[in-house]
């Protein structure tokens, strides 16, 4: 038996008052295993005890929710007619710095795991990553180009060949990011209302199986591993990353979706992180019982597994199913069609013990619901909150526009994606009706006749500098992208991605970040259903960029409202809905030109930005609105480039913009928010202007779409052209030719 030394309970990051707490629930010491056990499920990983509280500030129902944050494991929204989306984003940050195909794959992985669990099919994902600067020749360079190249290869490979497309998402770089990257990943599923399914152990005697890939020693205390921060020796924890298997996670969904059809399931449960351990004492927590199961039962790959190892593994695509007693002939058909592994390795009972015996000796019993729900929570210490001073432009001189311009349409984060996106299997199911690169992906879920539109957004650069705006500006484009689509925001699901709570200038971060983004669902009426926190995301060389992801969904009521970014035709129209803007705080500009991430973010007006996407959104629906692009990094003569050269034909555009500042790169390159570039049939371009100053929303006619193929923006008493051939060189080879070399 192995002691248990104070070190041996500071390395399962247990601190002294949590192993006080401990032998108070449990009357005695804990058994090195059970000491395990504790260690995962009272992780910031499983338990959130660093964020909970914080959490608590987000709000969580509506009239269309269904199945709200925290109660299983994923949330559920109405989308009409009897039909409902399940959906959620999670992290695989820590997996994917050490081995980055297998920790991206099994993220993937994980997370349609999830939404299955729920009763749904999936239908599609997305992701977000971040990673260290890709430029140069540098070693940290190349890892980052590693790092880059074996994540996209594993969420393609995972999604590929399970089926599932992959039909959105974003991609940023900076030196924050380098050693420790971000790979957020999303999944979405549909399903009607009376198919959701629960986490629970409900049904005293009901049989416990244990279905899927047989256990092994992959993934080992995954869950602990992914809540302290990276270093030097992180290549050990080589064991945390799990291992996954597309093909025998097909079969399992399949498996899974025909089992809880068949009306045989009382509850389910993935295995994800802390494996069986939490499947086991969270179904029994929810289900207000109590489960024992045998590890003798439990299929195995390997030999001589302690129950420690067993218990802790995250090998991947395994479930736990609670079987209605006297339907196991009919479970066990089911799994013996999909091929799969499987065993009855336990009963549901009376006593709210998770009780885990090797035959005839119990190794581990704890009170389930103090272990899955109980953990210690924390308010850490903040430091005081201090915002950026104002950005002094005199620092900066005002640089040649014309070059600025494809130094951002060359940046990593700016640059075209489909090195990336050409690489998943974007049309798998053929609904995906709006194909990667657009502001929002729009998806056809033929089985419901329903049209989706999904986004996931962050700028880091706004977090870093005044995190409460940047999280409010996250959840702002996030629903801006999906008005361009002409979509309705229905709700969201968030990955906080921050550095260590412990941390005063981090706790803060996180305060600031969750109380900017519940402010901002509530203006939105976006209720959060669900998501993921990830701490502890630091390298040797500092914390990341604070990172609150938004995955927001809408809805399109019409196949023809569905609107892209690019212009249509020569002669239209292009009007700037909003304001030219002056906020060039915190801009790509300043650090693709200038190297500096300073000033403040843009100010985030609500009235202004509801009305303007509420107005694109009405003008869209009235057919009037050819294409619908954002402004966003990058600022307005981006979102230009970007609308001539992102279709199937390039088209060119004559732009003039009065602005009040003598710069010209003040009106071309700020992020001011709230502004949409549309384009209109010349001849609908009054009424259209017309119909937005009713409204009261700033609109103005900027200029002209053309055949020539040039983007020319006359401003500040300069005029600039660019062959659209040299932008869309520079934009479409930057993120290839880094990567061949």
């Amino acid at each position: 038996m192995t002691p248990i030394t104070p070190e041996i309970i500071a390395k399962h990051g247990i601190t002294p008052d949590e192993y006080s707490r401990i032998r108070e629930i449990l009357g005695r010491d804990p058994s090195f295993t059970e000491l395990g056990v504790f260690s995962v499920m009272w992780s910031e990983h499983c338990s959130y005890k660093n964020s909970k509280l914080e959490l608590k500030k987000f709000p969580t129902t509506g009239p269309r929710v269904l199945v709200k944050a925290g109660e299983e494991n994923a949330g559920v929204i109405d989308i009409g007619d009897g039909w409902a989306i399940a959906f959620k984003m999670e992290s695989h940050n820590h997996p994917s710095a050490v081995e980055p195909f297998q920790g991206a794959a099994t993220g993937v992985g994980g997370i349609i795991r999830d939404i299955f669990t729920m009763g749904a099919r999936p239908v599609f994902s997305m992701n977000s990553l971040r990673f260290g600067d890709i430029r140069g020749e540098s070693a940290e360079a190349r890892t980052n180009r590693r790092l880059f190249a074996g994540v996209v290869e594993g969420i393609s490979h995972y999604g590929n060949c399970i089926g599932i497309p992959t039909i959105g998402g974003e991609v940023y770089f900076d030196d924050s990011y380098a050693g420790n990257p971000l790979v957020n990943v999303f999944c979405l599923g549909i399903l009607r209302h009376d198919q959701i399914a629960r986490g629970g152990a409900v049904g005293i005697g009901n049989p416990v199986f244990y279905v899927g890939a047989e256990t092994g020693r992959d993934g080992l205390a995954g869950a602990a591993f992914a809540s302290r921060e990276l270093t030097e020796e992180s290549k050990e924890d080589r064991p945390a990353v799990q291992v996954g298997d597309p093909f025998r996670e097909k079969l399992l969904l399949e498996a899974c979706l025909e089992l809880l059809a068949s009306g045989c399931v009382a509850g389910i449960q993935d295995m994800g992180a802390a494996g069986l351990t939490c499947s086991t004492c969270e179904t029994a927590s929810r289900g207000g019982t109590g489960v024992e199961i045998d590890l003798n039962l439990v299929p195995k790959r390997e030999t001589g597994m302690t129950p420690y190892e067993i218990l802790l593994s995250e090998s991947q695509e395994r479930m736990l199913v609670i079987v209605n007693k006297g339907e196991e002939d009919k479970v066990r058909a089911i799994f013996e069609k999909w091929d799969l592994p499987y065993a009855e390795v336990g009963v549901v009972n009376d006593d709210g013990m998770m009780r885990v015996r090797e035959g005839d000796s119990v190794v581990v019993e704890i009170p389930a619901r103090k272990l899955a729900d109980d953990a210690p929570l924390y308010s850490r210490e903040a430091a005081a909150k201090s915002l950026p001073a104002p950005l002094d432009l005199s620092k900066f001189p005002e640089a040649d526009c014309a070059a600025a311009l494809h130094s951002l349409l060359s940046h990593p984060s700016i640059a075209s994606k489909r090195w990336v996106w050409s690489q998943y299997d974007h049309m798998v199911r053929l609904g995906a009706t709006v194909l990667p690169g657009s502001d929002a992906a729009v998806f056809i879920v033929r089985e419901a006749d329903k049209i989706l539109a999904a986004s996931t957004d962050c700028n880091a650069i706004y977090c870093l500098q005044d995190p409460r705006e940047g999280a409010k500006i996250a959840v702002a484009e996030a629903a801006r992208n999906i008005a361009c689509t002409g979509a309705v925001p229905l709700a969201l699901t968030d990955n906080l991605n921050f550095g260590n709570p412990h941390k005063p200038e981090n706790f803060l971060q996180i305060r600031e970040a969750v109380e900017g983004m519940a402010e901002a669902c509530r203006k939105f009426d976006t209720p959060v259903t669900g998501g993921n926190v990830s701490l502890y995301n630091e390298s040797p060389a500092g914390a990341i960029d604070p990172t609150p992801t938004v995955g927001m969904v809408g809805i399109v009521e019409d196949a023809k409202h569905i609107t892209t970014q690019f212009f249509k035709a020569s002669g239209d129209a292009i009007i700037l809905v909003g304001e030219p803007g002056d906020e060039l705080g915190a801009s790509h500009y300043l650090l693709a030109v200038h190297g500096v991430k300073a000033g403040p973010p843009p100010k985030l007006d609500y009235d202004k930005e509801l009305a303007a996407q509420d107005a694109v959104r009405k003008l869209i629906r009235s057919g009037l609105v050819k294409s619908a692009h954002d402004c966003a990094e990058g600022g307005l003569a981006v979102a230009l480039a970007e609308s001539c050269m992102s279709g199937d034909t390039m088209l060119g555009a004559t732009v003039k913009i009065s602005p009040d500042s003598s710069r010209a790169d003040v009106p071309l390159f700020n992020e001011s928010q709230s502004r949409i570039i549309i384009s209109v049939a010349a001849s609908e371009a009054p009424s259209v202007l017309a119909l937005l100053k009713k409204t009261g929303v700033p609109a103005l006619q900027i200029g002209t779409v053309t055949a020539e193929e040039k983007l020319e923006i006359a401003t500040a008493g300069k005029t600039f052209s660019w062959p659209l051939s040299g932008l869309l060189e520079t934009w479409s080879t930057a993120i290839p030719s880094l990567m061949r070399g």
